[in-house]
This record gives structure tokens, sequence and C-alpha cells, in this order.
């Protein structure tokens, strides 16, 4: 999956140009778990609707497994699946079965091929025993497991998933990334858009973080922290009040973090600066602490940087 100069503009009334994508080139490699990263009105949504045929772009190119998005649309939509979640695509008065013959029959499946892998996916997504109940009475959770066996009906080899977790318990969140794991196995590809860092720290092996339509960084999750140059932290479970304020005078100290139970986080520029930091640390017989490179969290918020709750 690729694109090149992949640019969208929407023009909102008052003729106002709005654009959501803005020359973005990025590369999925086959069988992977590709994060996509972003704040709210980033173009994640956007990006994932090209590449799966659903909106055109203004300019650029996107293939995926080398069939043009726009000259090739039909090929791309048999290779692809979308998974959005959240109540889009469901029918509240169909059962969870029916839900998914109706999906087998725009697919253009056989009544036989779409009984079978209807009955298979709903018992693989943990559906099975509520395969006759409507949907109506399905919590958000189980929605998102039948969006899951919806999206995988006519066997693709990519999958679009859009915070595929939401509104599942962390057990069935842990189960939901196992069978996303076993799937990568079985030679698919997916892009990941989420919220969740520990998420596509744990499952992504590679991210894409991008604003305001354009990148800013791609790698794998623990490689992330390069984004931020040679910096690096150092962890402290219990270091008393008297150290917070000396602490941000030291050289090389880029930031102090406050955490809960009274941890610190020092940031520091780099390696000399953090051997400074625990060299003074000890100095004053603070002998527990550890030393580390920042989150794909921490990475997110610098890069984003602090805008609140505006988009």
């Amino acid at each position: 999956m690729h694109t090149r100069g992949l640019r969208r503009t929407y023009t909102r009334r008052r003729r106002a140009t709005v654009v959501a994508l803005d020359d973005l080139t990025f590369t999925v490699v086959q069988n992977e778990i590709h994060g996509l990263l972003g704040p709210n009105g980033a173009g994640k949504t956007t990006l994932v609707e090209i590449l799966s045929t659903v909106l055109l772009p203004s300019a650029g190119t996107a293939r995926v497994l080398g069939r043009d998005v726009v000259a090739d649309a039909g090929a791309v939509r048999a290779l692809v699946g979308l998974v959005l979640g959240g109540d889009r695509g469901l029918y509240d008065r169909l059962t969870a079965r029916r839900n998914l013959l109706f999906w087998g029959a725009l697919y253009r499946l056989d009544g036989r091929t779409a009984r079978a892998r209807a009955d298979a996916l709903l018992e693989r997504v943990g559906l099975g025993d509520r395969a006759g109940d409507p949907v109506e009475g399905f919590s958000r959770g189980m929605r998102q497991r039948l969006h899951l066996a919806r999206g995988l009906l006519h066997e693709p080899r990519v999958l679009f998933l859009d915070e595929p977790t939401s509104g599942l318990d962390p057990v069935a969140a842990t189960a939901f990334r196992g069978l996303v794991r076993d799937l990568r196995a079985e030679g698919r590809t997916f892009l990941l858009a989420t919220h969740d860092m520990d998420e596509a720290a744990a499952l992504c092996d590679r991210v894409t973080l991008i604003d305001r339509g354009r990148m800013l960084l791609t790698g794998d999750p623990a490689g992330a922290a390069r984004f931020l140059g040679d910096g690096e932290c150092v962890d402290l479970d219990d270091p008393g009040p008297a150290l917070t304020g000396p602490l941000e005078l030291l050289p090389g100290v880029t930031g102090v973090e406050h955490r809960d139970g009274g941890a610190l986080r020092v940031h520091t520029a780099g390696r000399d600066a953090t051997r400074r930091v625990l060299a003074w640390l000890l100095d004053r017989d603070v002998l527990t602490a550890r030393r580390g490179r920042p989150t794909l969290e921490e990475v997110y918020l610098r890069a984003v940087g602090d805008r609140g709750m505006r988009v």
C-alpha cells in the first residue's frame, strides 16, 4: 500500500477551502500491522476513505497491492475490508447472522458460501451463541466484534480498522488484538487508526503520525523517540518535593513531569544530560532511578503540541 503526493481538499460554505491531506506520501508494507496516529481532524479518516475507494483524491496517487484506487477501484474493493465501528453499517432489527448474510449478498457471495463464512466468523469473534439475536440488543463491544466479522466476510487481504477496541472491556480488547495478530499471520495487512498509544505500541509493527494532513514521522513504535532527537528520560518513584525545583534548573533538563503517586519523569536533551542528572541525584542519596527513552505517547504529545480540546 503506497501513496505519493496525496492531496484532498474540501470546499465549505463561503467558498473556504479546507486541506484534509496535504502532499502525503507514505508506505504500508505488505503483511504488517501499521498504526495511523493523529489528533482529531488530522486526516486519518480521509486517508482511509481514499484507500478504500470511498472518496476520490484531489491530487496524487494511491495504490493498494499494486492496484490504483481510482483507475482500478473495483479490484481494490475486492481486496480490502473496512471496519469503521460504531453503529454505521449494522441493521438493528436484523440478527447478527442476517446482517452478515446481507453483506454477503452485496459482496456477491453465493448463499451457501455466505452462510458458512458467517457462522464461522461469528464463532471466531465470540458471537456464535448470539448469532440469532437482533443487533439492537448488542452492546458496543459486541457491535465492534460484528463489524470485524463483516469486514472479513469476503476474505480481504487488507483491512482498515478505525478504533477497533473502542468499547471493549480489557479482556475482550486483549482477545481482539490476539485475533488481529492471528489474521496477520494468515497473510493479511492492517492499517489501524487509533488514539490508544498503548495499543499502537503493543500491536503495530510500524506507526505513522499525521497532523493537518501531513506526515510528521513514520517508523517502529520503539524507535519513534528518534523524532525527539537524542532526548532521554529519568524516572523517579519517590523523589521528595525538595528535588523538583533544582532538577528543572539543571543544564540539559528539558522538562520535569509530575506523575501519579508523587513520581517524576525528568526529560533530558541527551545522554550527557542524563548522566548529569543521575550524578546529581546520587550526590543527594537518591539511589533508585530508571533511565529510558520517551514513550510513543510522549512523542505524540510533543509532535502534535498542547492544543487541549481544540480540533
